[in-house]
């Protein structure tokens, strides 16, 4: 079954708070998730907005990566969609995990564009949840 796309949608839990404040700490963990993931970057921006909670995104040639955070509940959702065959979209949720310090993570993986046989499309989603830390340590 051929599919256009990945799209991972993640919903990170037990982040650190201090992160999911800092548009450029995002940012830069971010760009290197798109580097790891072997992801071509074309633009990015992240808004802080007052008084917590950062938004942004990484535009790259495979599609997108973007976050949305709420620091005080220590939650970030994370959207990874990547394109085309080269990219690996679940080594950069991998990566984006381990650096917000998330102790929980709810994971869809939703196959897109699946051609089907009228000239329509769909899509099929996988779900699993992942405990990543124990008592905050690795």
């Amino acid at each position: 079954m051929e599919t256009i796309g990945f799209h991972y949608v993640v919903e990170a839990a037990g982040c650190d708070e201090e992160i999911l404040q800092s548009a450029d700490r995002i940012r830069e963990i971010f760009l290197k998730a798109a580097k790891i993931g072997n992801m071509e970057v074309k633009a990015s921006y992240f808004f802080k907005f007052s008084p917590t909670g950062v938004s942004g995104m990484v535009i790259v040639a495979e599609s997108h990566i973007s976050i949305h955070t709420w620091p005080e509940k220590r939650y970030a959702a994370i959207d990874v969609y990547t394109c085309g065959e080269t990219a690996d979209p679940e080594k950069a949720v991998d990566y984006i995990l381990e650096e917000l310090k998330a102790r929980y993570a709810h994971v869809s993986e939703i196959k897109r564009g699946i051609e089907e046989d009228d000239e329509t499309f769909t899509h099929m989603i996988l779900t699993w949840e992942e405990s990543l830390r124990k008592n905050g340590n690795g």
